[in-house]
């Protein structure tokens, strides 16, 4: 259902001929716009996969441009706690990864990832309009007023991120023809180097938006990502006749034929997967009531990642940490990089970024080569090896967060400010650099690489949900730390003691929740590399 609502006439004939094309040229199972089938000499590859990089650097410049001063944003001019401000920010956060399982719902079933990209542009467009309105009108309307109108322009544009992001990562992946060998060996290096521009993009909009805003206005430092948005859909729309859209095979609905595998089995109780059958010589039968042998495969595929993704919820609360706590942090640190000059507390996160942009390319140039050579593996390593990687090194940042912060505590004392929540505590902001970099390689292993993993296990059917996954664990990570931290804060502030969370983080102790954290994830890797080692990776081809 991926092409039906794209393209306008690949049906009958057209669908015959893109799937058994008699041009040497032409992409078995890809169409162009208009219906016809694909030509690889004038569609796809990196040539289509520039322009949907374009609009994807878009929005990543445009939330990050939000997110990353969200919580100075709220505990500024909004006048939140730093609790209640972490805590909104999480569950704003949580909502914005995990709205792409519906948009992928819609996309893979309904509109088709084309579709998906331009509605949810124009959605994020509204949002980020609407956002730029609610800070200009700050001094003109009433403080609650101004809270429900922020929020609501907020969330709006956390909706839309759930069609885009998913619709888009698919979409790109989709130019690359795997059974060509030089288009499937630029595939392999395509999720390294998405990421790589998308992390150009943030490492730009958190150093300008994030200056813009803190010492220019709020109203241009969100209306600013709202022209972004304009152009770089303009420029997705360029390239739309270069554009390979997928057919799919099987007109029935991806999820419906998923859900009524697991439905057989909930049945049968007794028996497993591979026994939900029936003898396909009834086509009526098997369309109505049950299930194909291909059904079952892509429910077990499914199946099969669940430990996978459990396992690696924990690095996704260490990863909510650098937008909220690590930047409230730096808030109180000495950030002079010059007499005259001070960078922005969120400033602070390019760090992770800036550590992408530098060793992806390194990666995919120099460390995948030798470890090939090692292996003689065409990936290096595995995905999941890779994966495991990052998990590791999230325990390492969380115990090096944990004794900066204690350094930074001591520090607060020294310089006499434990009872001046607005001091500025002589230590510079440099000292959680590390922190930042070790998490920013994490990343390169552990996100880049799930993403990559899961969707070349996930059914072909459902590609744009596969991407939809890794992000819901995002998500479903900053709900979870939202909920430690509001749980946290409550028991440690009972009876009249000072909070974790306290407003004077001179007072807090982040020290102790980093390093809760390092252990919990210490616990979730041992748990990672016990299913790792016995997961037995999907190898069909969909055709």
């Amino acid at each position: 259902m991926d092409t039906s609502d794209d393209v306008s006439i690949a049906t009958g004939s057209d669908l015959l001929d893109a799937e058994t094309p008699l041009l040497d040229d032409a992409v078995r199972g890809f169409v162009d716009l208009k219906g016809r089938p694909a030509v690889r000499s004038k569609s796809g590859c990196w040539k289509s996969a520039s322009f949907i990089i374009g609009v994807e650097m878009a929005e990543r410049f445009a939330y990050y441009g939000i997110s990353s001063n969200l919580i100075i944003y709220l505990t500024g001019p909004l006048g939140q706690s730093t609790a209640t401000a972490a805590a909104n920010v999480n569950a704003w956060s949580g909502t914005a990864f995990l709205s792409p399982l519906v948009g992928a719902f819609i996309a893979d079933s309904f509109w088709g990832q084309y579709r998906s990209i331009v509605i949810a542009s124009l959605v994020y467009i509204l949002g980020l309009g609407l956002l730029t309105l609610s800070a200009a009108l700050r001094s003109s309307i009433s403080s609650q007023l101004q809270v429900i109108f922020f929020f609501l322009s907020l969330y709006l544009v956390a909706l839309a991120q759930g069609g885009h992001k998913p619709s888009v990562q698919a979409f790109g992946a989709y130019q690359f023809d795997e059974e060509n060998e030089r288009e499937r060996k630029a595939k392999s290096s395509f999720f390294n180097w998405w990421n790589f521009f998308l992390s150009t993009s943030v490492l730009i909009g958190l150093l300008v938006l994030s200056y813009v805003q803190e010492n220019l206005s709020w109203e241009l430092g969100f209306g600013i990502p709202c022209i972004v948005m304009c152009f770089s859909l303009s420029i997705f729309l360029l390239g739309s006749m270069t554009y390979r859209f997928r057919i799919n095979n099987d007109q029935r609905n991806p999820f419906v034929r998923i859900i009524r595998v697991f439905g057989e089995a909930a049945k049968n109780r007794n028996i497993f997967l591979d026994k939900v059958m029936i003898e396909p010589n009834d086509q009526k039968g098997l369309e109505s009531k049950n299930c194909s042998i291909n059904d079952i495969e892509d429910a077990k595929e499914i199946v099969r990642l669940v430990p996978i993704l459990l396992t690696c919820l924990t690095y996704t609360v260490v990863y909510a940490q650098s937008t909220t706590l690590f930047t409230k942090q730096g808030a109180t640190m000495d950030r002079y990089i010059s007499s005259s000059f001070q960078i922005p507390s969120a400033a602070l996160q390019s760090f992770t970024p800036a550590t992408l942009v530098v060793f992806i390319p390194i990666y995919d140039r120099v460390v995948v080569p030798i470890a090939r050579a090692i292996t003689r593996k065409p990936s290096g390593i595995s995905m999941l090896q890779r994966v495991g990687s990052g998990l590791f090194l999230s325990v390492v940042s969380m115990v090096v967060a944990g004794f900066v912060e204690r350094k930074r505590l001591e520090a607060a004392i020294e310089n006499g400010l434990s009872a001046s929540p607005n001091g500025t505590v002589r230590m510079s902001v440099f000292w959680l650099a590390p922190q930042f970099l070790i998490l920013g390689v994490g990343d390169v292993l552990t996100l880049v690489g799930l993403q990559e993993f899961v969707y070349d296990q996930f059914p072909v059917d459902l590609k744009s949900m596969s991407f939809a996954v890794g992000l819901g664990l995002v998500g479903s990570g900053s709900f979870l730390s939202s909920f430690l931290i509001s749980a946290i804060d409550k028991f440690t502030k009972g009876n009249g003691g000072e909070s974790w969370f306290s407003d004077d983080l001179n007072k807090a102790h982040l020290d102790y929740f980093y390093w809760l954290l390092a252990g919990v994830s210490a616990f979730s890797f041992s748990a990672y590399v016990y299913f790792a080692r016995s997961y037995i990776y999907s190898t069909r081809i969909a055709v």
